[in-house]
């Protein structure tokens, strides 16, 4: 039983066990399937999950990206100072949010590079600029200065207009031609200045700056501005130092300065825009810094060129461009007061070469001259002579046509020549920012140099030529007397252009009197000297029989034709001062008297006949009797003659013979042969003496009375006596 139990227990658990595993099997078939389902849920669960966690690391990726992309395009569009900020903000705001991801990595490697391009493409774009303002500086700087010489203009027509009519000088009568002629040049220059303006661009139509603010944005967003600011700062001082030197053929023409003047003011309106519009590339000391220096290379620039100038013209113009020049920096804040130093130096060299301009204009004027007194014909030819000339005569206007004028055509030249040059200097003070009186000064100033170094020395070249004869020197004398009478009326007329009263404590007085004064006493020198050596042709044309036997009873001809070249020329000495004319016939009769006395005691003539000293003698009473016709009025009693006094006691003794009373009186105040020395006489007795001996010329006294020879012999032997004594007195 025990067995069937077990059987039947057996069969049950087996029965049992078929049955659970019927049932593992029905279960296990029934929750595969909730098994794959609840799989498919978990994958499901999964993919949502991982789905959900890219879209939020993708939104977080996708700013990241689109920033990114941003900046490429920034880049491709040449917007680098907005592409530097977008790194930026890359690197500070999305970078770090997804800097767990690789690409985030690549994308961080790619910004130093980035910045470099860029660094590097602004730094090119700067080159190109820093190169593109050298080419444009000389226009930049001629626009520049055409702005401020119309503003100039518009200026100096507004002060005329002014001056027109609130002049002190204005006559009620003309107020309304003055005003409207005032506004009519107003209203031109209006004009003017608005068509100019039209026509006229700006610094930033001619250069555009973005390349410098870019490429400082640029610096400045990555920090670096200060080496940017040195990069430019070191090479626009190469530029000026290039600017700065100027082409050696500068000074030939005003071209050359002209273009030189426009590209320093190119460079520095270029600096003085940039100093304005950006904050730091350039400071007021760095741009005043580099003036300084340019302004010591541009003077001395000016020096050494300017020198080179002998044309007046060219040294006004250049003048003009330097003030042009100097008013247009001014303009933009630059110290210019150095250049008008500069100017007065260049004033000077001016003066200089219109000194020598006039120093020809003179000589021209002068070797044209006929030196004859202006004829005058007519009413019309008197006025246009007193339009150019102050000159005034009662006398001469009482005269009826034809008439003359005292001086001669080369007065009323010179007159206007001085007031050119009056002119010519006026025109170069003008500009220099000076006062009248300074002016004024300047204008006397440089006419007394004209006066007394250019003009005086044509006169004194002039009166020394050999073509200039005694009737030239006349009246180069009176007309020297003119010009300074007219020197009063130069004075007026310098006054008139200043506005500066001569009676003011610091005028200068033009040195006229002195300078006529002078070449007067010089042309009367050479009168004298010039009369004397015409003497001197006459008295060698003197052809004396010096051994006749008797003479011709009449004076030499020689003589009489120097007598009447004498009388001729003192009639034109009637024009001249009186004192002038006396001491030219003083001087000229003392050297013809001079001339007698050495031509007959001349150590080469041996022998001497008594016709032949009596023929002298007859010479001798020509030559005073012209002494005595007075032929220059104003001599005293018989003061012309005693110029012959030594000769006419010298042949008064040898036509006597009284030799006993002239040794008797001989050093006697009261004695009758005071003139006549003894070593004249003495040489002269010698001649005849040995004349006696060969000629037999007293052969009848030795017959009739032998002590006449011994006479003769006593008195040599008392002259040597006198001789000797005087020369040991000596």
């Amino acid at each position: 039983m025990d067995s069937l139990v077990l059987q039947a227990s057996r069969t049950e658990v087996s029965g049992s066990q078929v049955q659970v595993t019927d049932t593992n099997r029905r279960f296990q078939d029934a929750g595969k399937e909730v098994i794959e389902q609840t799989e498919d849920i978990i994958r499901c669960r999964i993919q949502q999950r991982n789905i959900t966690t890219v879209v939020e690391k993708l939104q977080l990726c996708l700013p990241v990206l689109e920033m990114y992309s941003k900046l490429k395009e920034q880049m491709s569009m040449q917007r680098y100072y907005s592409a530097l900020k977008t790194m930026e903000q890359l690197e500070n705001v999305y970078f770090p949010r997804v800097s767990q991801y690789r690409f985030c990595q690549l994308m961080m490697d790619t910004l130093p590079k980035l910045r470099e391009d860029i660094k590097d493409i602004s730094m090119s774009d700067l080159k190109d600029f820093l190169e593109s303002i050298r080419k444009h500086s000389d226009k930049i700087g001629e626009t520049a200065m055409k702005q401020a010489q119309q503003q100039k203009s518009f200026s100096i027509a507004v002060q005329k207009q002014t001056n027109m009519r609130f002049g002190k000088n204005m006559h009620v009568n003309n107020d309304r031609t003055l005003e409207e002629k005032s506004d009519i040049i107003l209203k031109h220059t209006l004009e003017e200045e608005a068509e100019n303006d039209e026509e006229v661009l700006t610094v930033q139509d001619l250069v555009d700056f973005s390349p410098v603010y870019r490429c400082l944005h640029i610096y400045s967003a990555l920090g670096d501005e200060e080496t940017f600011e040195n990069y430019y700062r070191k090479q626009r001082k190469k530029q000026a130092r290039l600017v700065l030197q100027p082409q050696s053929s500068v000074h030939e023409t005003v071209d050359g300065y002209r273009r030189y003047f426009t590209q320093i003011v190119g460079f520095f309106v270029v600096e003085d825009h940039i100093l304005h519009v950006t904050q730091g590339l350039v400071t007021r000391a760095y741009t005043d810094e580099l003036w300084n220096m340019a302004l010591s290379k541009i003077i001395a620039v000016l020096r050494a060129h300017s020198s080179y100038c002998t044309d007046p013209d060219l040294v006004l113009e250049l003048k003009n461009l330097i003030v042009i020049f100097a008013d247009t920096l001014q303009g933009y804040g630059f110290s210019v007061n150095r250049l008008f130093d500069l100017l007065f130096e260049i004033r000077d060299q001016y003066n200089e070469t219109l000194l020598k301009k006039w120093a020809g204009i003179f000589r021209d004027i002068f070797e044209e001259d006929n030196y004859s007194p202006i004829p005058i014909g007519s009413e019309e030819e008197y006025k246009m002579v007193i339009s150019k000339f102050p000159f005034q005569d009662p006398d001469l206007e009482k005269q009826s046509f034809p008439k003359k004028f005292p001086m001669s055509q080369s007065v009323p030249l010179i007159y206007i020549q001085v007031k050119e040059f009056i002119y010519a200097s006026l025109k170069f003070s003008e500009s220099l920012h000076r006062s009248s009186t300074e002016i004024d000064d300047m204008l006397r100033k440089s006419t007394n140099l004209l006066l007394t170094r250019i003009l005086s020395s044509c006169l004194l070249n002039l009166i020394r030529k050999p073509h200039i004869g005694l009737t030239e020197l006349v009246q180069i004398i009176i007309n020297t007397t003119h010009l300074e009478q007219a020197c009063k009326y130069l004075e007026d007329f310098i006054t008139n252009i200043t506005n500066i009263s001569q009676e003011t404590v610091h005028t200068t007085r033009l040195y006229g009197l002195s300078t006529f004064k002078d070449a007067r006493h010089a042309a009367e020198g050479e009168i004298y000297t010039k009369l004397n050596q015409k003497i001197d042709e006459f008295v060698q044309l003197a052809d004396y029989d010096w051994t006749m036997a008797e003479s011709d009873g009449r004076a030499s001809g020689y003589l009489m034709d120097l007598i009447n070249f004498l009388r001729s020329i003192f009639q034109v000495f009637t024009h001249l001062p009186g004192k002038v004319a006396q001491t030219a016939c003083m001087s000229a009769c003392q050297h013809l008297s001079t001339s007698l006395m050495q031509m007959l005691l001349d150590s080469e003539l041996k022998q001497i006949s008594m016709g032949a000293v009596q023929q002298f003698n007859l010479d001798v009473i020509q030559c005073e009797l012209f002494a005595s016709s007075e032929p220059v009025p104003g001599f005293q009693g018989d003061t012309l003659q005693l110029a012959f006094i030594d000769l006419r006691q010298l042949l008064d003794l040898f036509m006597v013979w009284d030799w006993s009373t002239y040794l008797a009186d001989y050093g006697q105040p009261a004695s009758k042969y005071l003139r006549v020395n003894p070593h004249a006489a003495l040489t002269l007795l010698e001649k005849m003496k040995d004349t006696s001996k060969k000629n037999n010329i007293f052969a009848q006294f030795r017959k009739n009375d032998r002590d006449r020879q011994k006479l003769i012999e006593t008195v040599v032997k008392q002259l040597r006596g006198l001789v000797t004594g005087m020369s040991q007195h000596m």
